[in-house]
């Protein structure tokens, strides 16, 4: 297993005191490991750009502790503060790119307030625009990029200075749905080729999907889960990481009364494994799908689907045997919400 880089614990973040004090973060504890791609994850107002702003000290935490890469960044003076941010770098939704340079001085921009010597940073910048594929766009400037092509060369400026890990707060919402999937495939790839840890700060659960591997769901400023994010989804235990996972919300309460409902979890079996058609084909027996919320991640299937069993007793009887007997799924009877 991979050590830590990132290590929040106790974090609290109030703004403001007496009667006005807002809690925008509340005991905090997350540990997220050095070469991962970790999500945090969550509705408007629930605390994800504030986390991501204490955790290289953009915003000081009321109460806890920060430590990246060994070091606690809450004990730093201001000096040490930008010595050690250097390590952790920051790409918004909004790209925060200066206009009024050219690319390649947009990259090199970070270099220079180290002091790196001009045609050293300049030669880095340009390895770093070829590397996130805009090696023909040095001379360019923002205004004449697309929205995709600014936040690669912010993804560029951003290693710059080698960090260990990228924040990414937001870094595709204002991106259409190609770009977003292709702004994912560079983070996934940049993260394979130079081993940095990339922290992905998002409210939209196909991001999660697409390329993290463990994931926390922020709810009113605290975690109220996190874990892998195929056991997340293919059992999310709490309320707020249900409404994320499938925002749908399947219920028996959508459905007319009568008749047995189950409702079966797919918990990572194949995605091209057909349970319904098989079931009327191995066991002659017929179920009504009241409603479904599944996705396919990596070709594993995850998930809810509620199924109304046949009214004779010996069939219901039938079809639960087989769909217990399957490999990677579960099965609950649910009451009937009616009664």
């Amino acid at each position: 297993m991979n050590q830590s880089i990132i290590q929040i614990q106790r974090l609290s973040k109030t703004f403001g005191g007496g009667s006005e004090a807002v809690h925008a973060l509340e005991d905090i504890n997350l540990d997220i490991r050095q070469g991962e791609i970790f999500g945090i994850i969550g509705l408007s107002g629930a605390g994800k750009s504030t986390l991501v702003r204490c955790m290289n000290l953009l915003e000081r935490p009321t109460s806890g502790s920060v430590c990246v890469d060994g070091q606690n960044m809450t004990d730093l003076t201001e000096k040490e503060l930008r010595l050690a941010r250097r390590k952790i770098t920051m790409i918004f939704q909004s790209f925060n790119l200066l206009m009024q340079r050219t690319c390649l001085k947009n990259v090199c921009f970070p270099m220079e307030i180290s002091n790196m010597p001009r045609e050293q940073a300049k030669k880095r910048a340009l390895e770093l625009l070829e590397l996130v594929g805009l090696g023909d766009k040095a001379a360019a400037y923002p205004a004449q990029l697309s929205g995709g092509q600014k936040q690669r060369v912010a993804i560029a400026r951003a290693l710059a200075t080698d960090p260990k890990v990228l924040l990414c707060d937001e870094a595709t919402s204002a991106l259409d749905p190609t770009t977003t999937a292709s702004i994912l495939g560079l983070l996934k790839d940049l993260n394979q080729q130079l081993s940095v840890t990339v922290v992905v700060i998002t409210h939209q659960m196909s991001v999660i999907e697409d390329i993290c591997t463990r994931v926390a769901i922020l709810d009113g400023g605290a975690v109220a889960e996190q874990g892998d994010v195929q056991e997340i989804f293919s059992n999310p235990s709490t309320d707020a990481a249900r409404r994320l996972v499938y925002p749908g919300g399947v219920t028996p309460a959508q459905y007319p009364a009568g008749g047995r409902t189950i409702r079966v979890a797919f918990n990572g079996g194949t995605a091209y494994q057909p349970l319904i058609a098989s079931l009327a084909i191995d066991c002659g027996v017929k179920v009504n799908i009241l409603g479904a919320d599944t996705r396919n991640i990596d070709g594993k299937a995850f998930g809810t689907m509620l199924l109304g069993l046949p009214e004779d007793p010996n069939e219901a009887a039938k079809a639960l045997s087989y769909i217990r007997a399957q490999k990677n799924v579960s099965v609950e009877e649910v009451q009937d919400s009616h009664a």
